[in-house]
């Protein structure tokens, strides 16, 4: 075990796969050292590496209603009046912090969707 920082992506690539092959690795062996590290390695190269795209909380809330067949009524309970919930899924009004909350627990979103619509 000689790791240094990635610096590349084909040194990333190799430590994700060598990480994939001994991440069932038992607690308190070389392997699970290895692979502890292997990981930390591969979390700063993609922290500084990879880019995850913003995405619009509107078009999620769509998706997600779409996925379990649901109707803009069927949000009324979490953001509020037929008129708000219209208003909101057309982007002529923001959502609310409560809002937010309500969606990111009802969904089981991450909170960070809605963070840039705050």
């Amino acid at each position: 075990m000689n790791y240094k920082v990635i610096k590349t992506e084909v040194a990333y690539q190799k430590a994700v796969k060598r990480a994939m092959a001994i991440f069932q690795a038992k607690e308190n062996t070389p392997e699970a050292d290895e692979l502890a590290l292997l990981l930390v390695l591969i979390k700063d190269y993609e922290d500084k590496n990879i880019k995850i795209p913003e995405a619009d909380p509107i078009e999620v809330i769509k998706l997600k209603m779409s996925e379990r067949g649901m109707k803009p009524k069927d949000l009324e309970s979490i953001i509020g009046s037929k008129g708000h919930v219209s208003s909101v899924l057309s982007g002529r009004r923001e959502i609310t912090l409560k809002m937010a909350q309500r969606l990111k627990n009802y969904f089981n979103l991450p909170a960070e969707i809605f963070l840039h619509s705050l």
